[in-house]
């Protein structure tokens, strides 16, 4: 049975309930100096389109001192803020000036590894008798096993990035742990020395101003361990790299660590704060256990099963068809699933996703119309919802035509290995990228249709999308009926209609291939949401809507859509959002 809004927790619901967080990757988001790359004083010229928007709160992505081999998630000094961006100084004026107009700070926090170039791993690799070799994951070769030889690797589990997830360190013979690039290696949470340092940072943090974290991968960091200190081989699917998740994700002391970092860092300055962890593997139990407010862990989590629903064995370069029943019973599941005790983010895209209305939208003919469909089904859901930068002005994948335009890591290694193994052409490979590389999503925020899209008056470190000439935020926002407008509308309604913050939910029609449904009732009118996945106009049973009484609370068409004997036609990628005049509406848990 659908848990009833009269069951939810008595207490006052969390200020974050009814906000929406806009993620900011800065060095896409707006230039000031001309050399190309976004930076914080960009962002202070760009303050007033966040208030417009109508946005809670904004969430860095990393800014620290970093060599930037992955962006910026290669930290080499968590207490200062890279030259590319600016100075301290600027981000205490950006955190000034955000507070001021009544919008909160968050931080990302990458603490499951640090780069190679942080002081903490220099000294670790200095020597194996290092007061700080323990601080990160030291192991010598293979038993039996030359070091260097293939297959001498302490495990052998592959690197998110391509390739073992080992680097052999040539001056002490012996390998370090990096679950991502090389330039990655892992911090060892066993060593309480590493916790106490890690906490410490944070406060330095919070004291500065900042009023919470976004915390990277982070149930990562307990890794399973031996009683001797031995790390386990994983599965072999296909190679010879094992998968590593059994050891690494969601590991033994997960819960203990994020329950003392909760007391260590949050306890007596809770309120006000946000603490989001990024938690790829994690199954609605985990959700759960993560932001179960009596567990004092986190409030919310990123979830990756809906985003990993159209993705084929070759993972994020291998994107399906969406199967949107199957898009939908992954969503009720997490809805239902922490609806008594837990809190989710609701999000379609980031720095790490393609453009959703390229991936899951028509991003040609129906561009306005499929992005606003998306944000709409995505905003009227139960959790707190995220906005990625230029996600509300309708940006599209890159589309890029060649290999030597992309830039992230992640994308280059792969099509050095796929050449490598001859597996794919380089045609195949430009679609594969082109589809899903993380690329598509860092191509700079598109302004105005002035050369590099107001961006920057210098070259742009990676492309502008070729179509900011029609897709700018200039032009959204001089047009009512476009995406930004839509967006503001959505964050209105989130703020005003106690329903879509904690009402709760009950798909409609779950095996309809095309149309998304569903209700959100309790505490006053029910909420009848639909959207069309579909270019093609689409039926769905409104039995139980009396279309005429009923409010058209939001829509992207100008008017209502069709209904005839109780069923409504829903026109190409159509939402519609409809309030009950009286009593529920029928909905299927």
């Amino acid at each position: 049975m659908t848990p009833s809004a009269d069951s939810a927790p008595a207490d006052p619901p969390a200020w974050w309930t009814g906000s929406v967080v806009y993620q900011i990757y800065p060095r896409s988001f707006q230039d000031s100096d001309g050399d190309g790359i976004g930076d914080l004083r960009g962002v202070l010229r760009r303050i007033d389109h966040l208030v417009e928007l109508g946005v809670d709160v904004v969430w860095f992505s990393p800014i620290y001192r970093s060599p930037q081999d992955d962006n910026g998630y290669d930290i080499s000094d968590y207490r200062d803020v890279d030259p590319l961006f600016g100075t301290l100084g600027d981000l205490d004026e950006v955190i000034a000036a955000l507070h001021e107009r009544g919008i909160r700070v968050v931080m990302d926090l990458v603490v499951n590894h640090t780069s190679d170039e942080h002081p903490w791993f220099v000294e670790s690799r200095s020597s194996r008798d290092s007061p700080r070799r323990d601080w990160y994951w030291w192991r010598p070769p293979r038993e039996g096993m030359e070091a260097g030889t293939p297959g001498a690797e302490p495990t052998n589990w592959a690197s998110a990035f391509s390739g073992p997830a080992w680097e052999l360190d040539e001056s002490t013979a012996e390998y370090y742990l990096h679950l991502f690039s090389r330039k990655q290696p892992d911090l060892n949470w066993e060593n309480p020395a590493v916790r106490a340092a890690v906490y410490d940072m944070m406060r330095w943090w919070l004291d500065r101003g900042v009023d919470g974290f976004r915390m990277d991968v982070i149930n990562l960091v307990s890794k399973v361990v031996g009683a001797d200190g031995s790390l386990a081989d994983g599965v072999v699917v296909d190679g010879r790299f094992g998968d590593s998740r059994l050891q690494t994700v969601n590991g033994p002391r997960l819960h203990e660590f994020l329950q003392e970092m909760h007391r260590e860092v949050f306890e007596g300055r809770r309120e006000g704060l946000l603490l989001v962890g990024e938690t790829p593997g994690a199954t609605v139990e985990d959700g759960r256990l993560f932001t179960d407010p009596s567990r004092q862990e986190l409030d919310m989590v990123f979830t990756f099963e809906h985003v990993h629903i159209d993705h084929g064995p070759g993972g994020r370069f291998d994107l399906h068809p969406l199967d949107l029943r199957e898009l939908k019973a992954t969503m009720a599941r997490w809805q239902h699933g922490l609806f008594h005790a837990g809190w989710n983010s609701l999000y379609w895209e980031n720095h790490d996703q393609p453009r959703s209305v390229s991936r899951f939208g028509d991003d040609g003919a129906y561009r306005r119309e499929s992005a606003t469909m998306l944000a709409t089904v995505l905003h009227l859901h139960r959790g707190t919802p995220y906005v990625y930068q230029g996600e509300e002005l309708g940006m599209t994948n890159a589309h890029f035509r060649d290999l030597s335009d992309y830039r992230d890591i992640e994308s280059l290694r792969f099509a050095a290995e796929a050449r490598a193994h001859g597996r794919l052409t380089d045609e195949q490979l430009v679609a594969a990228l082109g589809s899903g590389s993380r690329d598509n999503s860092r191509t700079p925020v598109q302004w105005d249709a002035t050369a590099s899209a107001g961006f920057t008056t210098g070259t742009p470190w990676i492309g502008v999308n070729p179509n900011h000439a029609t897709v700018n935020a200039e032009a959204e926002r001089a047009d009512q009926a476009s995406v930004f407008h839509h967006y503001r509308r959505l964050i209105a309604l989130r703020h005003d209609d106690p329903v879509v913050r904690l009402g709760d939910f009950a798909l409609v029609a779950p095996d309809h291939p095309r149309v998304y449904a569903f209700t959100r009732s309790g505490g006053g009118p029910t909420l009848f949401v639909a959207g069309n996945f579909s270019g093609d106009p689409q039926d769905i049973d409104v039995d139980g809507v009396d279309p005429a009484s009923a409010e058209l609370v939001i829509g992207n068409y100008d008017d209502r859509p069709p209904v005839a004997s109780g069923v409504m036609t829903l026109r190409p990628w159509e939402a519609v959002v409809l309030r009950a005049a009286h009593g529920p509406m029928r909905g299927e848990p």
